[in-house]
């Protein structure tokens, strides 16, 4: 493929700038990718943040005397469970019963 003088002076141009705008396109994906760490980094802060702060709260609700409202809960969570077992004791269903005679 050979080119004419008019030609060249037509297509060496462009190819420049479409350098220029290939290599900005680049630096912006660079970019793109650059703010993203840092909000992803930023975000993962805030939370690991969040999550201690929640911890100290759990540990003073513990000092006020929660401990006593968390034992009352378990034991009729107990209480709850025992009566449905023995409600759900059924004197013939759930038995093996042999028919064969």
């Amino acid at each position: 493929m050979s080119l004419k003088g008019v030609e060249l002076q037509i297509a060496i141009p462009k190819t420049f700038d479409a350098g220029k705008i290939a290599d900005q396109q680049h630096q912006n994906n660079i970019l793109q990718q650059m703010h993203a760490n840092e909000a992803l980094k930023k975000e993962l802060e805030r939370k690991q943040k969040a999550v201690n702060d929640t911890e100290n709260l759990n540990a003073i609700s513990d000092e006020e005397g929660h401990n006593e409202a968390n034992a009352e809960q378990q034991n009729k969570k107990k209480q709850q469970t025992n009566e449905e077992k023995v409600k759900a004791h059924h004197p013939f269903k759930g038995n093996f019963i042999d028919y064969s005679g």
